[in-house]
């Protein structure tokens, strides 16, 4: 239940040409440690760009957090998406809400995100596909950190001890 359906370094790794060839209609796109720091307005260098190239190919995208209104719509009015706040993952309902806003099937949706206990795990229980990121920034809360403690056994498993020391996620809590 909590392995991604695909796995990238960064959104700039999923290209058009993947998404199509993988039957991507819709993205269910995180906010933080995925495209912005955490509850930063600042967006990660190359989003508006990778965002336009898949708008124009005619593929939806949609954020979907777990953080607050407050938060979620000003982020997503100022890279001009529509959003889905407090949507609760790993539960569905946010993910359906969501998939009703895009009329988009399930099988046809990708949630893109950095945490496997929310967005990948969220994305199973909706019945879409997950792509699991490097988280981007360094985390800064107690919950954020334990999570990514409870996480760092499978991302050994499914990338092995090369690919945590290449992105800081060993040691991540030690250089706060």
């Amino acid at each position: 239940m909590i392995k991604p359906t695909m796995a990238f370094v960064s959104f700039k790794d999923i290209t058009v040409e993947f998404l199509k060839k993988n039957n991507i209609d819709a993205i269910l796109l995180d906010v933080d440690n995925t495209v912005s720091p955490p509850s930063s307005k600042k967006i990660y260098d190359g989003v508006e760009e990778w965002l336009d190239e898949i708008k124009k190919s005619g593929i939806e995208v949609i954020i979907c957090s777990n953080n607050f209104r407050k938060r979620v719509y000003p982020f997503a009015k100022s890279v001009g998406l529509d959003c889905v706040a407090m949507s609760l993952k790993p539960l569905p309902f946010g993910f359906i809400r969501a998939e009703k806003k895009l009329s988009v099937k399930p099988k046809n949706a990708l949630v893109i995100g950095d945490q496997i206990f929310t967005d990948i795990l969220g994305a199973k229980l909706a019945g879409m596909k997950s792509a699991l990121l490097v988280p981007q920034s360094p985390d800064k809360g107690k919950t954020i950190k334990l999570r990514r403690k409870l996480e760092l056994p499978m991302r050994k498993k499914l990338y092995g001890e090369d690919y945590l020391s290449k992105y800081n996620l060993l040691e991540r809590d030690d250089k706060k």
